[in-house]
């Protein structure tokens, strides 16, 4: 009996493993970069870790999420994050500080191996995506919190970014670039209440 079975299925299971074929991926992987210029950075002040920000949960995932109007929010299934978002914010933001302030000393707060920080950034990002007039929002509150000391004032901060035109509406790179300038207004805004 298990012989006969298996003489009617063979042919049936050779057929269809001949007809699978590899899927191309065709996602792309994002990642966000630095635009504030390099310089040669050899100050050790001020010492402040970056801690990961805070992200509503519906930028906190692989996809790049787009907003088109009446609250509705496009999940891109095809254009990914390389590194989760809050990770790429506070590495981006460490390497932008850095570089404003000449310290080599602003790291993400998990670069730290002991706590020889003066201080902490925390950010609590409300949104960090394109609106549906073409411009990239960052709004997002900000406060550097002295490691030993009171309570510091929280700072709000809104930014808006034209995002330039792509050869195509795939092409999400000046999405990206747009994104990149505005994670610099924010280090330059904190860099001068320093």
């Amino acid at each position: 009996m298990k012989t006969l079975l298996l003489a009617l299925t063979a042919p049936l299971l050779l057929a269809a493993c001949g007809s699978l074929t590899p899927v191309k991926d065709t996602s792309v992987n994002h990642l966000l970069d630095p635009v504030v210029p390099s310089r040669g950075i050899t100050g050790a002040s001020p010492a402040i870790a970056i801690a990961r920000p805070s992200l509503p949960s519906y930028l906190d995932r692989q996809q790049l999420v787009s907003r088109s109007g009446n609250g509705q929010l496009k999940m891109n299934s095809y254009h990914l994050w390389a590194e989760p978002l809050d990770a790429a914010i506070s590495r981006i933001t460490a390497i932008n500080l850095g570089r404003l302030t000449n310290s080599l000393n602003i790291q993400p707060v998990e670069n730290f191996v002991t706590l020889d920080y003066q201080s902490l950034l925390e950010i609590r990002v409300s949104r960090f995506e394109p609106d549906p007039t073409g411009n990239l929002i960052l709004e997002c509150t900000w406060k550097l919190q002295a490691v030993a000391g009171h309570v510091a004032d929280t700072h709000p901060f809104r930014t808006s970014v034209p995002v330039p035109p792509t050869a195509s509406a795939t092409d999400l790179s000046g999405r990206i670039s747009a994104m990149n300038e505005a994670l610099a207004r924010l280090a330059r805004e904190i860099a001068r209440a320093l």
